[in-house]
């Protein structure tokens, strides 16, 4: 693991535990995240916008995903495999005080996502389980590989408060920079449109780690929230729309259809 993963940053457990606890919500930010020639080595080899399989544009969101590592460079799976390791698995529970996480191998568990020109993800509730696995989602980890990124060109992460009254923290997506948060209504999020220059791209690595379920646990769906600032169409829109879908799939649960929209990409 510490030939992927900063061995600073891993040495720093109890600084950054305290960190994440203190957190508003509760997250930490790790800049140099992985060694310097791996993170260098995960741009360089990024996959084009184009040839990402999942599609996501729509109202309020426009962005590419995949999570085929067997079509990318070998250190694709030589970073998914560091961060699915019991020894990371460890720290990261240690970290955010929930233990035995786990990152399964699927498209909940980790992945690559992009934007060209004009990306953006309104900010938005995770959904917090995999209907799969039958898993509770609780922590998200999101690496940037933005070699050249400029802060002009937008594109920082947004994590608001769950009245959606104020940003709570605004991180730019640097190079080799980590954050970490958990996946509960707490943490709204999202980024806005980016304005970059030709042959330039918002390129992020993704985990996310579940627990079995247990008390506690209280379903929630992926769900968009319209920013105080929106135009009032524009919150309407979302609003009707995330009202549609959350009453389909409420339909199609009681008719036996589970799978729905949980990026089961194994069908690209």
């Amino acid at each position: 693991m510490k030939t992927i993963i900063n061995p600073s940053v891993l040495e720093r457990l109890p600084e950054l535990t305290a960190q994440f606890a203190a957190g508003q919500p509760n997250h930490v930010v790790l800049d140099n995240f992985l060694n310097e020639e791996v993170a260098n080595a995960l741009h360089q080899h990024f996959p084009s916008v184009d040839s990402l399989k999942v599609k996501r544009k729509s109202l309020n969101e426009n962005k590419v995903e995949d999570y085929h590592f067997e079509r990318w460079d070998p250190i694709f799976t030589e970073v998914r495999n560091a961060i699915r390791s019991s020894e990371f698995g460890t720290w990261i529970s240690t970290l955010t005080g929930i233990d035995n996480l786990q990152t399964p191998d699927d498209a909940l568990g980790s992945g690559l996502h992009q934007g060209g020109q004009g990306s953006f993800v309104d900010v938005h509730i995770d959904v917090n389980f995999d209907p799969k696995l039958k898993l509770w989602r609780r922590v998200n980890l999101l690496v940037y590989l933005n070699r050249h990124w400029d802060e002009a060109w937008g594109g920082h992460l947004e994590i608001w408060d769950p009245q959606m009254t104020e940003v709570l923290q605004r991180v730019a997506p640097m190079h080799n920079r980590a954050i970490i948060f958990l996946t509960d209504e707490n943490s709204p999020h999202g980024y806005k449109a980016i304005n970059i220059p030709e042959g330039e791209s918002r390129k992020s690595f993704y985990a996310y780690y579940f627990t079995e379920v247990s008390d506690g646990f209280k379903y929630s769906d992926s769900k968009f929230i319209a920013r105080p600032d929106d135009s009032l169409a524009r919150r309407t829109a979302t609003s009707v729309k995330e009202w549609t879908k959350i009453r389909a799939k409420r339909v199609l649960n009681a008719l036996g259809v589970k799978m729905l929209d949980f990026q089961d990409k194994n069908r690209f």
